[in-house]
């Protein structure tokens, strides 16, 4: 199935569904695109409605995700997936993030379909608990939820409980019925303004959340995100850290003064260090958040002299005035 929606698709909209659904990239059937010259491009054909195509160039994935440098999308076809015949949430806690990730690979090596695994570290918690009210114990935590059939589901939590359990996980607290699954992912959802109100002695209004975004791939996610947790954990900032580890993206959110120099600075090295250590281990310096005008000189390193080269052709070609979100995602 396939619907036209009217809204600027973004890598970054369906971060928590990766694991069963993809990415937007892989959801977006076709675009309208109206070019920098006022001509209107349709990506996937003038009728292109199908399900796939190796027709000529991949024109949709060029746009999606190029953040407006390129075009200006009016419309996107999109892919709909029915509603699951039962949806469970579930919850489990850790002794370490170095146990609830590897629950999260393991979870992934043994091919559970899930629909959605977050990490929540101990700092998230401890902010979630305070800002939701949610009396989840204060350590790592993973969010997960599976869906399907009935029978399928229960194969899934079995399976999920028996790998969480090896690790040291709590057993899981369910949530079955529609409110308590919202209650939970609205509380996910709300991590922004719940770690804000984690540093004391600050008042919400003077505080700024400096949120970094990267990806890796999923067998360097334990090494990764334990060797920024100590990265962050020596410096003077808080910083906590959630995850959509489905995936290998994971985020911290680094609370700082924005009238403090020194804390910007901190703040932009540590999100400058968390980049290439991305980079380093083959992921990306970027896996929603987009690049920009802050992570140009990041997108440099991670695609070198040939790959940026060709962007700058493309970008010329399409836009030879650069008069689509000028000075953002390449240096023209």
């Amino acid at each position: 199935m396939h619907q036209c929606v009217a809204w600027p698709p973004l890598e970054h909209l369906v971060p928590m569904l990766l694991g069963r659904y993809g990415t937007m990239r892989e959801n977006v059937l076709g675009l309208q695109v109206v070019l920098p010259d006022g001509l209107i491009l349709h990506t996937s054909g003038l009728k292109g409605r199908a399900k796939k195509s190796s027709a000529g160039y991949n024109l949709t994935s060029l746009f999606v995700g190029s953040e407006g440098t390129l075009g200006f999308i009016t419309q996107a076809t999109v892919k709909l997936y029915s509603i699951p015949e039962a949806v469970i949430a579930a919850v489990s806690s850790f002794p370490s993030v170095k146990a609830a990730i590897a629950t999260t690979v393991e979870i992934l090596q043994a091919s559970i379909p899930i629909a959605r695994i977050e990490f929540l570290d101990e700092l998230s918690m401890d902010a979630a608990n305070r800002y939701s009210k949610l009396g989840l114990p204060v350590a790592p935590t993973l969010f997960m939820e599976f869906s399907g059939s009935p029978q399928s589901v229960e194969e899934q939590t079995v399976m999920a409980k028996l790998i969480a359990k090896e690790n040291g996980g709590s057993d899981f607290l369910f949530e079955k019925e529609q409110e308590g699954r919202a209650r939970l992912w609205k509380a996910r959802h709300q991590w922004y303004y719940a770690g804000l109100a984690l540093r004391p002695g600050k008042k919400v209004s003077s505080l700024k959340g400096f949120t970094t975004d990267v990806c890796v791939p999923i067998s360097k996610l334990p090494d990764v995100l334990l060797e920024t947790k100590r990265d962050l954990e020596m410096s003077m900032i808080t910083a906590p850290i959630i995850g959509h580890v489905g995936d290998g993206n994971f985020h911290s959110l680094l609370l700082i003064d924005p009238s403090n120099s020194e804390e910007l600075q901190m703040a932009k090295d540590l999100g400058v260090r968390m980049a290439r250590r991305a980079i380093a281990a083959g992921g990306t310096c970027t896996g929603e958040h987009g690049i920009g005008r802050g992570k140009m000189e990041l997108l440099e390193e991670e695609m070198g002299p040939v790959g940026i080269a060709l962007m700058r052709r493309i970008k010329d070609a399409l836009d030879p005035y650069h008069i689509m979100n000028p000075g953002k995602v390449i240096h023209c």
